[in-house]
């Protein structure tokens, strides 16, 4: 009878250990979930219409390169398809720093200065641990997703949130699919 009682105990205790994971929001995702509430822009952001070289860990766009981890499947089909280069995050942090409202002498004193925006160009940097956030996606034509970033020239790793729109998509469409079809319509950057 001691046998059988620590059988079924062993077996409830373990089964959490084989239920399907959920894409849970945790602690560090609510100020995500407050920004697509509040501050939420919807953008058309064009792909990357150069070569694009794709290497070994790396993925060349012109004279720009990103590294990615060969193993994240999302990253690279993000790279490989043009939705995310340096270009595009370059200007993205002009437009940021233009738009904040935040230290207009800092604005100004940047602005005297010759070609203030190399300060926000981006080259070498890597992305890693791309992750797909169903939690906030509400819509099957949209779908955002979180990949990690590492500047050398900054000592803390940011995180971009990436939002794709697919127009052709359902709930059933794979990420693959998704991705190589769909659009950047929305990116937003946090600091970690």
């Amino acid at each position: 009878m001691k046998l059988l009682y620590t059988a079924i105990l062993s077996l409830f205790l373990s089964v959490p250990a084989f239920a399907q994971k959920t894409d849970k929001p945790g602690s560090k995702d609510k100020a995500v979930i407050e920004h697509f509430k509040n501050d939420y822009k919807r953008k058309n952001y064009k792909k990357f219409s150069e070569n694009i070289v794709i290497k070994d860990n790396l993925i060349q766009f012109d004279d720009k390169v990103i590294f990615y981890d060969k193993s994240d499947r999302i990253t690279k089909l993000l790279l490989q398809e043009g939705l995310i280069y340096p270009q595009l995050l370059t200007e993205f942090q002009i437009d940021k720093f233009e738009n904040e409202d935040s230290d207009r002498t800092q604005k100004r004193f940047a602005k005297l200065q010759k070609n203030w925006k190399n300060a926000f160009e981006v080259n070498n940097i890597k992305f890693s641990n791309a992750s797909e956030l169903a939690f906030l996606s509400t819509d099957e034509t949209v779908r955002r997703f979180r990949v990690y970033c590492k500047d050398p020239k900054f000592p803390n790793t940011m995180v971009y949130y990436i939002e794709l729109t697919n127009k052709n998509a359902t709930k059933n469409t794979s990420v693959e699919d998704f991705i190589k079809n769909g659009k950047v319509t929305h990116i937003y950057q946090r600091t970690e």
